[in-house]
């Protein structure tokens, strides 16, 4: 007669070790995914002209001689100073890119755990919602810095070695603080804001559409309410025009528009604000409760 054995479960009495950064993996994993999409890492490159275009610029103020007779009437343009670096951190062309960036490279970041349903498995580990969102922040607070921060500072070293001195840093130690200070704002914003727009929907694409499409219609919206009732303050509308102000704002130079920088940041602040709620909401619909 044949013995029945009874199959049961082992239990594992071992202890469970949390990870210091357990939102490392998820931001490691959204890196790794956006330069395995086809294109990305043209576009990533790319997105480095603006920063090759500045330090020309650097190391012809600091040759002017044997560039004089290309740059004749243009010497006003290569007076480097706090300008000269808040016109880096505010150009349209800077800010497109890294939009543009973000829209091809994450916007897939929650619309793609919302389209396979991986919340779920997400939070059936030992992982909060702080950490799952920190997670997806860290992607693209990663890309931002490589454009904003890191080029920054690499033009201040440059301009140094350019000159052969530390009289621009004596002059405006200030300086790399300004840097620092708004790509932590520009990081901060964008980071609210795409992760806003990939909540939305389940499809990357459509989730491209509202970064860049909105990006772009605020401006154009602008212009709209500009032409109609003749006030600066119709700036608050466009998103790439608050960025300008705070930008101008921290480096110390004239706003774009009459309008204080105040109000600038009290809209960056109310997208940000707008984008915590929101976020909030649609992910504590699938938390898993412990």
């Amino acid at each position: 007669m044949a013995t029945v054995r009874e199959k049961g479960y082992s239990h594992w009495d071992g202890r469970l070790v949390e990870r210091r950064l357990p939102w490392w993996p998820i931001t490691r994993t959204g890196i790794q995914l956006s330069f395995r999409k086809k294109r990305f890492k043209v576009l990533f490159s790319g997105a480095f002209i603006p920063a090759f275009v500045f330090l020309v610029g650097l190391y012809i103020s600091e040759r002017l001689e044997d560039f004089k007779a290309f740059i004749q009437g243009s010497d006003r343009l290569l007076n480097i100073g706090p300008k000269y670096f808040s016109t880096y951190f505010t150009n349209d062309g800077l800010l497109f890119l890294i939009v543009l960036v973000l829209a091809y490279g994450a916007g897939g970041l929650i619309a793609d755990d919302l389209k396979h349903n991986s919340l779920q498995l997400y939070f059936s580990r030992p992982l909060g919602k702080k950490d799952y969102l920190v997670g997806k922040m860290s992607v693209i607070a990663f890309f931002v810095l490589v454009f904003s921060a890191v080029p920054g500072l690499v033009l201040i070293v440059f301009k140094l070695v350019f000159a052969g001195s530390f009289k621009f840093f004596l002059q405006y130690p200030w300086l790399p603080l300004s840097v620092i200070g708004f790509s932590a704002l520009l990081t901060v914003f964008l980071a609210f804001y795409v992760l806003l727009m990939s909540s939305l929907s389940k499809n990357s694409r459509y989730v491209f559409i509202l970064i860049f499409g909105t990006y772009i219609f605020s401006n154009v919206l602008f212009g709209i309410l500009q032409s109609i009732f003749k006030t600066p303050y119709m700036a608050l509308f466009s998103v790439p025009a608050n960025l300008q102000q705070a930008g101008a704002f921290v480096f110390g130079q004239k706003l774009p528009h009459a309008v204080p920088a105040v109000w600038s940041f009290a809209v960056l602040a109310a997208i940000c604000g707008l984008s915590a709620v929101m976020l909030n909401r649609k992910i504590r619909s699938v938390e898993v409760i412990k």
